[in-house]
């Protein structure tokens, strides 16, 4: 009898297993697949995010500034399998990563599809058989798969999902991306930079519509404008038809065109197909999601669900800490005890994206007062120095008390830079943070003391324009 039985290897699964593990707990770990990581280091977030740094160094689309014509990169030279290999190198990188961890903390590992059958029992199926181990907390961290609508004739050739678009045989000349949530955005912006001919489709007439506004228009621009993308938003997808050694689409609106390549991203579902959950009771709803409560406990008290299986916000980050949360739950451990209620998000397109906290129509909503405080990149030192002048670090926060409500940010290392401000939101910090901080030089963090100031000075404004009014 094991303490806790975890299935699934992906982000949360590793970490769920650790944690207890790491507190003395015996812990099996089930993974269907032969290699480990699932999603998130085979299909999703690795590979995903590897191939956007092979884009940018094959195509040469971070030689930004240079003299025209002093450096040529030929995008046709450029195969699939030089796309592919740093890809494939990180993942092996990363099976071996997560092997080591579970073998320091003495996980027991099995092979195989699991199915409930009883509340502590699982069986496990795979080639050689069947067997049945107990536990008495059992883990759901399966992960999701694309979600594939009956209609769409998916070959995983031509017509892909986002598993599948990773193994297609040679880099289009011309693609269509149905589907600009944050999966579509990132492929779409990836294929643009190897110099392919993309079309970016979405039935909603707003691009990525939970995220600042502001953000949002200058990378439309971006897409447009230096990576060629076409955009048709606002329009269906009518039908897809494979024809020969492409696809035909054709829009509701009644235009038609033909690609080598279709990528149709359309959500996820959850993966408990096989699991049995309603034969034990486990309460799941659309596309099997897990229902849990705050401690991420299912309707089956010694039952947990952590990860994408359990749906928003479905990020590694955050599937890795909710893991951790649901053991210390489990166990009654007295150690970390929720997760952070605030959550950075990282968009790895071209250029990228990242965000945190509210931005100006959240606040507008709330009927909060708010103030902002502007730096682009073109006016930072390290901005000129790399060519990213369309960059732009933007602070929200409160005009009375300077509190930091929101971060949002465009251009080179987003993801990473968005963390100096979230530390800040963390501990109730104002942009006085950033002014009174002394940051390297010359470097892109330094736009946030200029951010702050550029803050300070509208409320200036905004108040000497309010007395003259008077």
């Amino acid at each position: 009898m094991y303490d806790l039985i975890v299935i699934g290897s992906g982000p949360a699964g590793e970490k769920g297993a650790a944690q207890a593990a790491y507190f003395g707990k015996s812990v099996a770990l089930i993974e269907r697949e032969p290699v480990l990581g699932g999603a998130c280091v085979n299909t999703g977030t690795i590979p995903s995010k590897t191939l956007r740094e092979s884009a940018l160094h094959l195509s040469g689309f971070r030689q930004r500034g240079f003299r025209e014509g002093s450096i040529e990169v030929t995008i046709n030279c450029i195969t699939v399998a030089d796309f592919m290999y740093r890809k494939d190198r990180v993942i092996a990188h990363e099976w071996k990563r997560i092997d080591d961890n579970l073998r320091r903390h003495k996980i027991d590992r099995y092979e195989g599809d699991a199915r409930f059958v009883s509340p502590t029992r699982i069986a496990i199926k795979n080639a050689v058989g069947e067997e049945v181990i107990d536990g008495n907390v059992v883990l759901i961290a399966t992960g999701s798969s694309p979600h594939r609508p009956d209609h769409v004739p998916f070959d995983s050739e031509v017509i892909c999902d986002s598993d599948t678009i990773l193994g297609i045989g040679r880099i289009p000349e011309r693609m269509a991306v149905v589907g600009a949530g944050i999966i579509g955005v990132e492929y779409a912006s990836i294929f643009a930079a190897l110099g392919v001919e993309v079309h970016l489709i979405d039935g909603r007439t707003a691009l990525l519509p939970n995220i600042d506004r502001e953000i949002v228009r200058i990378l439309l621009g971006e897409f447009q404008n230096r990576l060629g993308i076409t955009m048709h938003l606002g329009m269906d997808v009518d039908s897809i038809e494979r024809c020969d050694h492409q696809a035909s689409l054709t829009l509701k609106g009644g235009e038609c065109m033909v690609v080598d390549n279709v990528l149709y991203a359309a959500g996820r579902s959850s993966n408990v197909e096989g699991l049995n959950l309603d034969g034990v009771g486990v309460k799941t709803g659309a596309r099997g999601l897990v229902a849990v409560d705050e401690n991420y406990q299912t309707s089956v008290p010694n039952i947990y669900a952590a990860g994408d299986v359990i749906g928003f916000p479905a990020l590694a980050s955050t599937s890795m800490e909710q893991a951790r949360v649901a053991m210390v739950h489990a166990f009654n451990l007295k150690y970390k005890t929720r997760v952070a209620s605030i959550l950075p998000y990282a968009i790895y397109t071209i250029p990228e994206v990242a965000t945190v906290g509210l931005n100006e129509d959240d606040c507008r909503k709330a009927g909060t007062a708010c103030a902002v405080g502007r730096a682009y990149y073109r006016d930072n030192a390290r901005g000129e120095i790399i060519g990213d002048l369309k960059g732009l670090i933007k602070l929200v926060f409160d005009p009375d008390s300077l509190k930091l409500f929101g971060v949002h940010i465009i251009g080179e290392n987003a993801s990473e830079h968005l963390h100096i401000g979230m530390m800040v939101m963390q501990f109730n910090g104002t942009i006085n943070a950033f002014i009174d901080c002394v940051f390297n030089f010359p470097t892109l963090s330094e736009a946030y003391k200029y951010a702050a100031y550029d803050g300070l000075g509208s409320i200036n404004r905004k108040r000497t324009l309010e007395q003259e009014l008077v």
